[in-house]
C-alpha cells in the first residue's frame, strides 16, 4: 500500500494521485468536492478512497497490469460504463489498442461471446479510430 495510504486523510491523497495519474487532464488540482447533491453523491468519494486509494495506489502491481486485471473483470461483469472509462485508463497506462482487443478476445473464452461484443462496443465508443 502507498505510503500515505494509511489513514482516512492519506487515502484520500493517494486516491486522487492515483486517479490523476490514470485520467490526467480530467481533474483540477487540490481535494475537491465530488458531491453533487443528489442521490447517492457519496458513491464517487467512496470510489476515491476504497478503490483508488487503497488498491489502485498499492505498490503490488504496475498500472499497466491493474489496467489488464481490471478490464478482464469489467468485461466479465458487463459493465460498459465503467469499461469506457477504463479503456482510456488502460491506454494511459501503456496499453495499445491491439492488446485491448486481445483481452477482449481472451474475454470471450472466459466471459462469453455477448459480454466480449458488448467490451468491443464500449471500446470502439471510447477509443474511437
Amino acid at each position: 500500500m502507498a505510503k500515505d495510504a494509511e489513514e482516512p486523510a492519506g487515502l484520500r491523497s493517494a486516491g486522487w494521485k492515483a486517479m490523476r495519474d490514470a485520467l490526467p487532464g480530467v481533474f483540477p488540482d487540490g481535494d475537491i468536492d465530488l458531491r453533487d447533491g443528489r442521490l447517492g453523491e457519496e458513491l464517487v468519494d467512496i470510489g476515491l478512497t476504497s478503490v483508488w486509494g487503497s488498491l489502485w495506489a498499492r505498490d503490488g502491481l504496475a498500472p499497466r497490469d491493474r489496467s489488464l486485471v481490471t478490464l478482464g473483470i469489467l468485461i466479465a461483469l458487463g459493465a460498459e460504463s465503467e469499461l469506457k472509462t477504463h479503456f482510456r485508463i488502460g491506454v494511459t497506462n501503456g496499453l495499445t489498442r491491439d492488446e485491448i482487443a486481445e483481452v477482449i478476445y481472451h474475454a470471450a473464452g472466459y466471459a462469453g461471446f455477448p459480454a466480449a461484443t458488448a467490451a468491443r462496443n464500449a471500446a470502439r465508443e471510447a477509443l474511437p479510430d
